[in-house]
């Protein structure tokens, strides 16, 4: 598989874990904390909301797949996403605790965006055709 092809497949991977995260959020946050059986936020607004960027980058994603050299400029983005969720959760988690719902999610950002480093590197010098 070519190395664009590799990275392809990666933000497509990234598009439909945040897209799957985006709507469960979005629509059924309740219900997602039920299953934790931890108490969510006093409004689910506060929930929502995070759920509609991740909606957002969701498309992002997909388009950086669509063609990664052109849209290589974005990946950034995406990383910092990455890097902001899991410093927060791995801030509260070594520090005070954090309900075991948010720790799976880290992990796995973690690796997403360690994941699209790597692809940002590859395709520095790579060119759109």
């Amino acid at each position: 598989m070519t190395k664009r092809r590799w990275v392809s497949v990666l933000f497509y991977a990234g598009a439909g874990y945040d897209g799957v995260l985006g709507i469960g959020f979005l629509f059924f946050p309740l219900m997602i904390f039920g299953w934790y059986k931890v108490t969510p936020p006093n409004h689910v607004g506060y929930v929502q909301f995070p759920g509609a960027l991740l909606l957002v980058f969701a498309l992002m994603f997909a388009n950086i797949a669509r063609n990664p050299v052109r849209y290589r400029r974005l990946i950034p983005y995406g990383i910092l996403l990455k890097v902001s969720y899991c410093a927060i959760v791995s801030w509260h988690w070594l520090l005070h605790g954090i309900p075991d719902m948010w720790k799976p999610m880290a992990v796995i950002d973690a690796g997403f965006g360690l994941m699209f480093l790597w692809a940002y590197i590859r395709l520095a010098h790579a060119t759109d055709t």
